[in-house]
């Protein structure tokens, strides 16, 4: 028997593969004076290029890139376009009240439709399918926590979510072990590079100017310090995520969390018969260490998680390249799941970097002072999320007072991380805790919820 080939690992992503390695743009030719200068070249910092230029075709932007646009967590991605309130909507309720927090999920459904729709609009051919966010349990205790979120969820205005049986569910996706399920209608699956190259070809027509291979060193008021020249602008806008921790003075404002994916071989029309996947759902389940999981385009499953979440140092990776430990836990998922996928080779694994602030709860928002605005800290679920900073960050720059400036996201700030080793030390006992939660459910244990408020504690989630 030949041995089946080892997959590609790393080279940004599967994603990127698909697309090859986009052709460089030039470089930041030395100093330069713009309205706006935007330092990111991925769905935050190209969303609000986007609608910045159309709302005011005159100002001059210039958006600057490290790499190239979509390298960071835009490129590499698990592709779900979802209607999650980063760090839940109840946070809000405390802060803001409970209409507050409607108005935030009626926004986070609305921003699902308006990327289908600008995606149509541009020309861009993403691979979208909105087939709604699937969330299956498979042990008792997963299912004691999937029946309390439905029925809490089902107070909500605008989730519109389903509780599903065990049949029901399977009928719909057929995951071995399935004991309920739920799904919303307010989800699609994209190609992440797709969206994003899309996404800045479209802001290059409108007149924006993209400069790759250029790295900011240092955000300061009205300026950029880069190694190629100074940029000078009366609004400066970070669009960093996960690489913010790079930034001068910024090192502990957000922890880079790294999430692994894993894309398979194509699957035959027979396993994709007896899986029943074919609506365009993302999947994920109710565990602690979670999994996120699509079906592609080209008849796939790409399937993520956490993998080994955080460097030491708040070091940030560069190509994507995996551990090997990484591939086989994630293998063992997919076939877990789904054990039609037994003899399926796995084609490709990379990771990327996201961002993680203190709460666990994205922002955005603008400092009059500085002239500096900012939009991150999605923790994982920016795909939507980025669409709706960037519109929201048009609309203070420009000075606008809409129902998205006073969403209760906007302005909010939080403590730094600790320092070194705290940092580490911390992020260890959050995933080893969950880890151990989620092997002693597998094994059968139906509440593991000491073991899980312990892990939030540790890291101050709750």
């Amino acid at each position: 028997m030949v041995a089946a080939a080892p997959p590609i690992n790393g080279n940004v992503s599967h994603w990127w593969q698909q697309l090859g390695t986009p052709a460089p743009r030039p470089e930041l030719p030395g100093d330069l004076s713009v309205d706006v200068a935007i330092v990111g070249a991925g769905y935050t910092g190209l969303w609000t290029a986007y609608y910045l230029k159309r709302a005011q075709p005159a100002l001059r932007i210039a958006v600057i890139e490290q790499r190239h646009a979509g390298y960071g967590a835009s490129g590499r991605n698990g592709g779900w376009l979802t209607n999650s309130v980063t760090g839940g909507r109840e946070q809000y309720v405390r802060t803001h009240g409970r209409d507050a927090a409607t108005r935030f999920q009626r926004a986070m459904n609305d921003t699902v439709d308006e990327v289908i729709t600008v995606a149509a609009a541009e020309g861009i051919d993403a691979d979208i399918k909105k087939g709604g966010e699937f969330g299956v349990a498979y042990t008792a205790a997963q299912e004691g926590r999937l029946r309390a979120f439905a029925a809490a969820e089902q107070t909500w205005a605008h989730t519109d979510l389903a509780l599903l049986e065990a049949a029901e569910a399977t009928a719909k996706i057929n995951v071995r072990g399935t004991r309920a399920a739920v799904w919303h209608p307010h989800a699609a699956r994209i190609q992440p590079a797709k969206l994003v190259a899309g996404l800045a070809a479209a802001v290059e027509r409108l007149g924006v100017e993209i400069y790759e291979r250029t790295t900011v060193a240092e955000i300061a008021p009205h300026r950029l310090r880069t190694d190629h020249g100074t940029v000078s602008a009366e609004y400066i806008v970070r669009a960093t995520e996960g690489f913010t921790a790079n930034l001068k003075g910024l090192h502990r404002l957000w922890l880079p969390m790294n999430s692994s994916l894993i894309a398979t071989e194509p699957l035959s029309r027979e396993v994709w018969d007896e899986l029943h996947w074919s609506e365009g759902e993302v999947l994920g389940d109710l565990a602690h260490v979670y999994m996120y999981a699509q079906r592609t385009a080209d008849d796939r499953i790409a399937i993520g998680g956490r993998g080994v979440p955080y460097k030491y140092g708040s070091r940030t990776d560069t190509d994507g390249r995996t551990p090997m430990s990484t591939v086989r836990t994630l293998t063992e998922i997919l076939r877990r799941f789904f054990p039609a996928t037994a003899g399926a080779g796995i084609d490709h694994v990379w990771s990327g970097v996201l961002g993680v602030p203190r709460d666990w709860s994205a922002t955005v928002g603008l400092d009059p002072s500085t002239g500096i605005a900012w939009g991150g800290g999605y923790v994982g679920t920016g795909v939507t999320s980025t669409n709706l900073a960037g519109r929201t960050i048009t609309d203070l720059i420009l000075g606008n007072e809409t129902e998205i400036t006073g969403l209760p996201w906007v302005n909010h700030r939080v403590r730094r991380w600790e320092p070194e080793p705290l940092r580490w030390i911390a992020t260890k006992g959050l995933y080893a805790a969950y880890g151990m939660a989620d092997r002693a459910e597998l094994a059968g244990r139906p509440d593991t919820s000491p073991v899980a408020h312990l892990a939030d504690v540790i890291t101050g989630r709750h």
